[in-house]
């Protein structure tokens, strides 16, 4: 029974979660849920249960399904169980729980069914009046999932204006959005198209759904009154509505709030703006009724008209304003005592506000960099005055998502970085810690700083300084604008906040040289193109010259010209310019190409003389391995990528600084000198060989000049051959070897002599070795003669356990052999340790200094050597030597002890000192 028991638990610790994915689907069709997990070769099916679920509500298990869900149990063998969702509907979208149960432990998985339904747009537009505040709606609706974004354009170009989303969930299980622009219609914006721009994941295409406002524009009333003779005379009254449009209005008159009849005339003005000019007399009865009177100027679709309003009592003179009867006089004297009784209240708030407005904020606008250029740190800047500036805090955000800090510092441990240590970033969050936990940070790199500073001209006002440093990013700051909370310590409440202003993000072009097209027979014209690539904005300027003044460019159709952004959002673009074939086929005409970038401080400048080429030479090669092996020397020297196909090569021997007198310090050598070539390699390209052949014994005592003379080139170009020694460095027999308390060994070999520098490299493994990194150091020793130490540090790693061990900054140590001992053995090595720590620290500091770790060493040269646990694999370095004057590599190897060996031995080993054993193959 107890081995049946340890049996099915084996079994459980086999079963492993596989990965799941969200599915996406239109209404009405079917989904299919995906869930997989690792199973051992052996399950028992009546330990195994498999349900799916959905809000807390089981669909289908093996012994129910629901209607509309199918359960695939067929492939359980396989540990799939496929969940189907037939006829999906937007009721049926959300996460979706696969649960298996084995021998009474649950494992689970998570997927997500989205169902798609493009929304329905439509614009909703009340009333535009000129510079009145209007607002326009557009409406997305019936739409799944919920995630839409609403951009707003005026004249095809995007409305850098603040506006409004709201989004609702209706009845259907879909969702209704709306988006608010506001603003304030100008005489501009007439006959000027808006629109409103969609996107949602459902769409194929952003949807546009465009409108033109028609602009109401309210007149200016002035109402006045024609002087009259008689009091008994009638009374006319004259209305002046001036610059509405358009011209469909009506006037009104109206006396204590009585239509008066009135008869309207209309003039049209230079503008196009209407005038009206109206009368209206005034009845006797009218007249001594007195009051206000007023001319009202109506217009459709306007719900407030405009008026102008004249008292009668003031503009006539004949009309008698009668005294204040009992009734007025009390009034008026409540009126009085309302308004003392107001004053005091505001005096006593005042007064109980007045530390308060002492303890106020002053907080500037947020100032950002003049500059933002991609890969260079920008810094965004806002300062708090006031008396308690020291207690407030702030939290800075992108968009509206929290910023935290994503800088680090790098932790050392002992003289080297720990090999088990991972620079990681800081995660401290700005946000308040009564707030509840974000689900997401704004990504990339930002650094928080704060600073107080007292202000010079009172003590009592304080000033705090809040920054953020940031490196922009095309993709995460583009359109981006960045926030700032502030708030005081210990409290959520937000005192103020600051928006920035939108950045644009520059990145400069890299602009390649000319290139050149094949010349056309017909016309005997060239093209000449040049390419700006990775820029931000894409407004950039080709401007082409040549020696006789400034030439025009090839004009490409708008499609092409305009330029084109990449899947990272930088534009590439590229001009070209012609000329005939006559005047680049020598190099006689030089052109040049001057690009213009608001993120370049100075213009980029490419040039050119045509089909010219510089040629590239190579350093000179010799025949011999050494000069003091017999037979013919030959030397040799490439020639590559040049045109015109005419060049000349003279090999000189330069003898010492001192020479005899009459006798010229440079000889040419004629003798044996070649020039193979020259070999077309491509069109207008050529390449070719210079040799230099059967050297005699007076040629080899001095040094051999090959030099170079081509069109291209302002002056020859030189290459030197000098007839030095080559010797051999001196290989130690076995390598150096140190490892460290904390698991890390230090590898090192040390050449003495040689010349020239040998070549070194490293590798180590178990069955099989892998390169790694190291650090060389050349100088000399006490008896003059070079040096070269070459050291590798590396950690080895078995696997998960090891690497869970040295979680943290400590590290466990390893060492270079493992083996099981008895309890004796163990008491023997733990007294070992204690009589050996000190002597071992020493000897290693010792050691560490004379390889110089501490100061050529940093974590990038730390090798992570990976050894197979279950294959039993030993510790294998190796390091390859590299010289010309040996005929072959020369191969030094220190290999991990066998794990058979005696705990008694290793004891020893330990006690003694560390593990150096090498086993050099030459």
């Amino acid at each position: 029974m107890k081995f049946k028991v340890l049996f099915y638990l084996w079994l459980l610790g086999l079963i492993k979660p596989g990965s799941s994915a969200d599915v996406s689907v239109s209404p009405g069709s079917s989904a299919v849920l995906n869930c997989s997990f690792t199973l051992p070769p052996l399950v028992d099916d009546s330990l195994l249960n498999i349900t799916w679920s959905f809000n807390g509500l089981v669909l289908a298990s093996r012994n129910h399904t629901q209607p509309g869900f199918f359960l695939n149990t067929t492939v359980s063998f396989t540990g799939s169980f496929p969940l189907t969702v037939y006829n999906a509907t937007p009721d049926q979208q959300g996460v979706y729980e696969c649960r298996v149960s084995y021998n009474e432990t649950n494992y689970s998985t998570d997927v997500t069914l989205t169902v798609l339904v493009p929304p329905l747009v439509s614009i909703i537009l009340p009333e535009v009046v000129l510079k009145r505040k209007t607002m326009v709606e557009c409406w997305a609706r019936s739409f799944s999932p919920p995630q839409i974004m609403f951009t707003w354009r005026r004249a095809g170009n995007k409305i850098q204006v603040p506006h409004k989303i709201q989004v609702n969930h209706t009845e259907d299980g879909l969702y209704d959005a709306v988006s608010w622009l506001t603003f304030f219609p100008q005489i501009s914006d007439q006959n000027t198209i808006f629109g409103c721009e969609v996107q949602h994941t459902a769409l194929v295409k952003p949807i546009l759904e465009e409108f033109t406002p028609y602009i109401t524009v309210l007149p200016n009333v002035t109402l006045s009154v024609v002087p009259s003779t008689s009091h008994s005379s009638p009374l006319t009254l004259s209305c002046d509505v001036i610059g509405f449009y358009p011209d469909n209005i009506s006037i009104l008159w109206i006396q204590n709030g009585k239509v008066l009849p009135n008869l309207p005339l209309s003039i049209q003005n230079e503008e196009g703006m209407y005038r009206r000019h109206q009368y209206h007399t005034l009845s006797m009865e009218e007249r001594s009724r007195g009051g206000e009177v007023q001319c009202v100027a109506r217009q459709p679709n306007v719900q407030e008209p405009a008026y102008g309003t004249i008292a009668l009592s003031i503009a006539d003179p004949h009309v008698q304003n009668p005294g204040l009867n009992k009734s007025a006089k009390a009034s008026v004297a409540m009126m009085i005592i309302s308004l003392t009784l107001v004053f005091l209240l505001c005096f006593g708030f005042s007064w109980k506000r007045r530390d308060e407005k002492l303890k106020s904020l002053n907080v500037s606008a947020i100032v950002l960099p003049p500059k933002v250029v991609v890969g260079k740190k920008g810094r965004v800047t806002i300062s708090v005055e006031g008396r308690l500036a020291e207690r407030v805090q702030t939290t800075w955000f992108l968009n509206d998502v929290p910023i935290t800090d994503t800088s680090y510092k790098e932790k050392k441990y002992g003289p080297f970085f720990s090999a088990a240590y991972t620079p990681r970033s800081s995660r401290v969050s700005v946000v308040s810690e009564k707030s509840c936990l974000l689900p997401s940070t704004a990504s990339g790199y930002y650094k928080l700083h704060t600073q107080m500073s007292s202000r010079s001209s009172s003590s009592s006002v304080k000033q705090l300084f809040s920054s953020v440093t940031f490196i922009p990013n095309l993709s995460i700051h583009k359109g981006a604008i960045f926030k700032c909370h502030i708030s005081y310590k210990g409290k959520d409440k937000t005192v103020a906040e600051r928006v920035s202003d939108k950045f644009t993000i520059l990145a400069p072009p890299d602009v390649s040289e000319i290139q050149f097209s094949e010349a056309n027979e017909e016309e005997g014209v060239v093209t000449m193109t040049a390419q700006a690539s990775h820029f931000h904005p894409d407004i950039i300027t080709f401007r082409w010259f040549c020696e006789g003044g400034e030439l025009s460019p090839v004009s490409f159709p708008q499609a092409q010209a305009a330029p084109r952004p990449d899947a990272e959002g930088f534009f590439s673009a590229m001009s070209q310019c012609r000329l005939p074939t006559a005047e680049l086929e020598r190099g006689e005409t030089r052109v040049w190409v001057t690009v213009h970038h608001t993120a370049l401080k100075q213009p980029v400048t490419r040039e050119t003389r045509g089909f010219i080429k510089k040629p590239t030479i190579s350093e000179i090669i010799s025949s011999a391995l050494s000069p003091a092996e017999e037979g013919p020397l030959t030397l040799a020297c490439d020639i590559t990528g040049f045109y015109p196909l005419e060049i000349s090569v003279k090999w000189l021997h330069l003898k010492g600084n001192w020479t005899e007198e009459g006798e010229d310090r440079e000889r040419e050598i004629k003798e044996g000198a070649e020039l193979w070539g020259p070999l077309q390699t491509l069109p207008r390209t050529f390449r070719a060989k210079a040799l230099l052949k059967n050297l005699d014994e007076m040629t080899r005592g001095g040094e051999i000049v090959c030099r170079v003379t081509h069109c291209s080139l302002l002056k020859p170009i030189e290459r030197v051959w000098r007839n030095t020694h080559i010797v051999a460095p001196s290989i130690p027999r076995s390598l150096s070897v140190c490892w460290r308390r904390d698991g890390v060994g230090i590898f090192s070999v040390l050449l003495s002599g040689g010349k020239p520098t040998a070549e070194v490299l490293w590798a180590a493994g178990g069955m099989t070795v892998s390169k790694l990194l190291s650090r060389e150091r050349e100088r000399e020793n006490s008896e003059g003669e070079p040096e070269l130490k070459s050291i590798c540090v590396l950690v080895r790693s078995t696997g998960r356990q090891e690497s869970d061990s040295r979680r943290g900054a400590h590290a466990r140590r390893i060492r270079p052999s493992s083996v099981d001992c008895n309890g004796q053995c163990e008491k023997m090595n733990e007294s070992a340790d204690r009589m050996k720590s000190v002597l071992e620290d020493k000897q290693l500091n010792e050691h560490m200094e004379e390889n110089g770790a501490d100061e050529d060493m940093d974590p990038s040269y730390i090798n992570t050597v990976r050894l197979r646990k279950e294959k039993k694999e030993r510790l294998r370095v190796t390091v390859e030597i590299t010289h010309p004057a040996l005929r072959l590599p020369a191969y030094l190897t220190w290999t991990e002890p066998a794990e058979e060996a005696s705990c008694l031995a290793v004891i020893s080993k330990s006690t003694s000192s560390l593990d150096t054993t090498t086993h050099p193959h030459l």
